[in-house]
């Protein structure tokens, strides 16, 4: 696909609830665009509900690409996501639909107009034994076995899934992950195809009431359910499907471990925590992407202002 094939795409990103995929929905049936998934958890067929995917209504509405595309049991990375979203692409531009892409894994727009570099695959015995030991001994266990091959990112993650990453990323080839990343191939979109971007960003308290709506919803019959039923495939713990926010809090309901306030409690402090980090994010690494209120103005008035913004 070239370059300039994909000019015209709409980049969508922001915290969680803060209405993205309404918005895209929207603008795929004013402009007839295809809406294409670029959030790391509506990837997995088995968390609708709990990803807060687009519903049955919504892809009546428009064509929606790349949601529920694999099983739980996949671990998935941003340079295979790639791949799937080129696909999207050629596939919007085959049909002449505009693309637009929507979001919360800011990871996954970095790549896109940025690029990234692919790291080779890790081989299974260096996987398996890196992820049991952040099962079996968790965080700190981890980070004491990355710090001597990969101080910088032994000092500077947070996160026990990207440090379970570095270390096998730098077992399995001898090189840091930021030596990888630091070779980006060419990204999908570059800055000459002239995109549009827009970072939504709510007021919090607007953000927090619809958080607290959605822990509502994943509480409803359906969604613990669903996540009884991604329980029972009996998956380990360290996969991305099961960090999803609400398999630890519902599974905790399910196993009698916590009443029904205390699991609606955790799910919104731990979606209200995602939400910040998201937000940190977009204004860090998506600085230039022009940011827009959703609440207080109609579906068209926000419709308006996105296609108003600058492309760049």
């Amino acid at each position: 696909m070239s370059n300039a094939d994909a000019t015209g795409a709409i980049l969508i990103a922001g915290p969680t609830a803060s209405g993205k995929s309404a918005l895209a929905v929207a603008l795929a049936e004013r402009l007839g665009g295809l809406v294409i998934n670029a959030d790391s958890m509506q990837l997995y067929r088995e968390l609708r509900l709990v990803s807060a995917r687009p519903g049955p209504e919504d892809e009546a509405r428009a064509p929606h690409r790349l949601y529920g595309v694999l099983p739980a049991a996949e671990a998935f990375s941003t340079g295979a996501w790639l791949g799937l979203v080129a696909a999207a692409l050629d596939a919007a531009r085959a049909s002449g639909l505009r693309p637009i892409l929507v979001g919360g894994t800011g990871l996954y727009f970095r790549a896109l107009t940025e690029g990234f570099a692919e790291v080779p695959a890790i081989p299974a015995e260096i996987r398996t034994r890196c992820r049991s030991l952040a099962e079996d001994q968790g965080l700190e266990a981890v980070r004491s076995a990355l710090a001597p091959l990969d101080p910088d990112a032994a000092g500077r993650l947070q996160d026990l899934q990207r440090l379970t990453r570095a270390l096998e990323v730098v077992l399995a080839t001898g090189r840091t992950l930021a030596a990888w990343q630091a070779e980006r191939p060419g990204a999908p979109l570059l800055p000459q195809d002239r995109v549009r971007t827009v970072v939504l960003a709510p007021p919090r308290a607007w953000l927090h009431a619809r958080i607290a709506r959605r822990a509502e919803l994943m509480l409803s019959e359906e969604g613990i359910a669903e996540v009884r039923d991604l329980l029972a495939l009996g998956l380990p713990a360290t996969l991305p499907a099961m960090r999803a926010i609400g398999v630890k809090e519902i599974g905790g309901l399910l196993a009698g471990a916590i009443d029904r306030a205390e699991a609606e409690r955790q799910l919104v402090v731990a979606t209200r925590q995602y939400a910040k980090r998201q937000e940190t994010f977009f204004r860090g690494q998506l600085a230039a992407w022009p940011r827009l209120d959703p609440s207080g103005v109609s579906e068209n008035a926000l419709l308006d202002q996105v296609l108003a913004g600058p492309r760049g």
